[in-house]
């Protein structure tokens, strides 16, 4: 579905953001990049819908190159749809159903179908009737959901998200996750950047870790966080729930090497454990 080769990007002679990154996503797949701040996260994402174009190294998707010119670029947008982190920069019509209806009126569509993907995009993340809010007037979490409606109304084959919980209360990361997990299942493949350990073993079936612009490893969550030299290395840290199970190991109880990442691992360890008494 998606893969990138040896991207490599600088903003200056001085400071290299992507120093050789390759990675394969697969159609479906729903995967976390993680990384500390300045890991080079965004600056990646930026190139996978070509808003920053490569020193070196190319983009595809569905096996076909991504090139920098005007109708390329206009043909890999609509496959690939960027959430910033900020929604602020991202939402900027007067109002939420201008804002959404931006993307296919670029697209050249007729208003009749423009107005169908507005309607159905903001039932679909859960603002049906804030059409003729001013978006200033939302709420983050709510701007995050404008800004996620405005990404679907182009029918995306990727959704590419930097820091979704950024800035959202507990409430919000927890309606936030739930809406792009359903949205996976519906058939899109998405990708999210975070430095939040504890929410990636509820939705990623892939992490990849980014350290200083370069990738060091990849793997499932299992993988990756039992593997501490990988997480020292890329600044993160393990799961509270694997922390947890850790601690109890140190106090006698045999893990046999199998640390729960989830809640619901946990639950089924603990049952596991109180058998053994």
């Amino acid at each position: 579905m998606l893969e990138v080769k040896n991207i490599k990007y600088s903003y200056n002679k001085d400071y290299q953001a992507l120093k050789g990154v390759s990675l394969k996503v697969e159609d479906g797949e729903m995967v976390a990049l993680l990384g500390k701040n300045g890991a080079g996260k965004s600056t990646l994402f930026l190139h996978l819908n070509g808003i920053y174009e490569p020193d070196e190294g190319q983009v595809f998707i569905d096996g076909e190159e991504l090139k920098y010119d005007k109708k390329t670029l206009l043909k890999f947008r609509q496959k690939v749809g960027i959430v910033f982190q900020n929604p602020d920069d991202q939402i900027f019509a007067p109002t939420v159903e201008e804002d959404v209806a931006f993307g296919p009126l670029n697209l050249g569509l007729p208003m009749e179908e423009v107005q169908k993907r507005v309607t159905e995009s903001l039932a679909r993340v859960g603002m049906s009737g804030y059409e003729k809010k001013a978006p200033h007037h939302l709420s983050g979490g709510q701007k995050k959901r404008v800004a996620i409606a405005g990404i679907l109304a182009m029918r995306p084959k990727i959704m590419v998200l930097d820091e979704p919980t950024a800035g959202l209360d507990p409430q919000g990361v927890t309606a936030l996750t739930k809406l792009l997990k359903e949205l996976n299942e519906e058939g899109i493949t998405i990708i999210i950047s975070t430095h939040e350990v504890n929410l990636v073993p509820d939705y990623a079936k892939k992490v990849f870790v980014l350290v200083d612009g370069l990738l060091i490893a990849e793997g499932t969550p299992k993988e990756i966080f039992s593997q501490p030299e990988i997480l020292e290395q890329a600044n993160l840290e393990v799961p509270i729930v694997t922390t947890l199970f850790h601690d109890l190991e140190k106090e006698g109880f045999d893990m046999e090497n199998d640390y729960p990442l989830t809640i619901d691992e946990a639950k089924e360890k603990f049952k596991e454990l109180l058998n053994k008494q």
